[in-house]
């Protein structure tokens, strides 16, 4: 049984198109007293005070199972359940935009909300915080598959309103024609936006989440909006056509109060340059463990920004397990060498506990004593039973490295803090060519 909502008016009814599988139900629903999306806001306990009225309702929600179980019963709120839309790759270049709303009490029913009518839509709270999700460039012309996780996710965590852009009409066939259409898709949301500011929504709750190319749609938006929107989101923001474009044309820092990025394909579809207040480079911002390879850095040594001041940019760099929950824990492991070398320096370190061995490679410069670097196991520091360290030599054909190296070790649990600070073995390290030497990793657990 199909349910439809009135918009124009906000009238709840029923429509039974068949009016053959519940003869006189549908007919005593409409007879019921109906009630504007402002007046359920207004008397929400009013619509069940009439008992006929309170009993057909439960009949109603009783006889449609299977809208329930769609999500369909959404509809019963006062809207109906729209999705994404699809586009032929081969002629889906012109630029249809949907707004799609997501609220708590209908996390998988997309509100189709339009700009014409100031947004008077009973559904959107204008005293929330609003996120709003543009898609990148689809190929095929397809819904992106991760939309629905993606505000199912920030749903399940914050009672905000979430909007979703589809414009997979445009975003569709060659990569050339999505990006002619980022401007005018930027003018599009912008003026959607400003209806939401109208409506008394404060900018600063705006946060706009932009993946790929939808990230330099974002920029644009914040840029056209005079940079006073509350934050923008780029997720893995999208490197052709942008890595040499100009900071107007591309997103940057100055186009909300505050723009992160989050880089996982630079060598790749991905831009490889800054573009943010904090751009963060996931496992080096390349290719990511577990994610198939076709079509190592450290964490800042603080691990952490100081947010009292703004930074205009800076580059975080983080590590992830190829697993759910992919969450690891980070060390920086340093090695000072007793004197300085006129080559290059490596040396292999690994932690182990009682069922993992996790293994990093530190570096030091020619002419330096000390290399750094991050280190990420599955388990806490204070897990691990011991550390185990290989001096691998530089031989050449014409010339052999020296056969041994004296230095100490350092590590520190991230991120460092009054009560998380470097501690060195209290002793001397010999390390061979080539040969595992282990010591015990004393760190107590907090």
């Amino acid at each position: 049984m199909p349910l439809r909502a009135s918009k124009p008016s906000g009238l709840l009814y029923l429509e039974d198109r068949q009016n053959t599988a519940y003869p006189g139900l549908i007919p005593s629903l409409l007879e019921a007293q109906s009630f504007t999306c402002q007046e359920m806001q207004k008397h929400p306990k009013k619509m069940f005070e009439d008992p006929k009225r309170k009993l057909l309702i439960i009949l109603a929600v009783l006889t449609l199972p299977s809208s329930a179980q769609t999500g369909n019963m959404d509809k019963l709120l006062g809207h109906h359940c729209t999705d994404f839309q699809t586009a032929n790759f081969l002629r889906g270049s012109k630029l249809k935009v949907q707004f799609l709303l997501f609220t708590s009490s209908s996390p998988t029913c997309g509100e189709l909300i339009s700009a014409d009518d100031g947004i008077k839509n009973c559904s959107f709270n204008s005293s929330l915080e609003t996120k709003i999700i543009i898609h990148g460039f689809r190929a095929l012309g397809t819904k992106p598959s991760w939309i629905e996780g993606l505000v199912q996710a920030i749903l399940h965590t914050s009672q905000v309103n979430v909007i979703a852009v589809d414009w997979v009409y445009g975003s569709t066939g060659a990569y050339a024609s999505a990006v002619e259409n980022v401007t005018q898709l930027a003018l599009v949301i912008s003026q959607f936006i400003s209806k939401l500011l109208a409506l008394g929504v404060s900018g600063t709750s705006i946060h706009i989440i932009g993946v790929s190319l939808g990230a330099h749609v974002g920029g644009l938006v914040g840029h056209f909006h005079g940079g006073h929107l509350g934050r923008i989101t780029a997720l893995d923001p999208a490197g052709p056509k942008y890595t040499r474009a100009s900071p107007e044309e591309r997103l940057d820092p100055g186009d909300a109060l505050f723009v992160e990025a989050i880089h996982t394909d630079a060598d790749n579809f991905g831009i490889r340059i800054p573009v943010g207040h904090i751009d963060y480079f996931v496992n080096g911002g390349k290719d990511q463990p577990g994610c198939p390879r076709f079509i190592s850095a450290g964490l800042l040594e603080q691990a952490g920004v100081n947010m009292s001041r703004l930074p205009q940019e800076v580059k975080v760099f983080l590590m992830t397990s190829p697993s759910a929950p992919f969450c690891v824990h980070h060390s920086l492991v340093e090695f000072h060498l007793q004197k300085k070398r006129n080559r290059v320096t490596s040396i292999e370190i690994s932690f182990s506990s009682n069922s993992t061995k996790d293994t990093a490679k530190i570096t030091i410069p020619k002419d330096q004593e000390t290399g750094k670097q991050l280190l990420a196991h599955q388990v806490p520091l204070c897990q691990i039973n011991s550390v185990t360290l290989k001096y691998i030599p530089k031989n050449r054909f014409w010339s052999k490295d020296e056969p041994s190296i004296v230095g100490k070790l350092c590590v520190a649990p991230l991120p460092l803090n009054s009560s998380r600070t470097m501690s060195c073995l209290p002793w001397s390290l010999t390390l061979h060519s080539k040969t595992d030497i282990s010591y015990d990793l004393p760190t107590a657990c907090a």
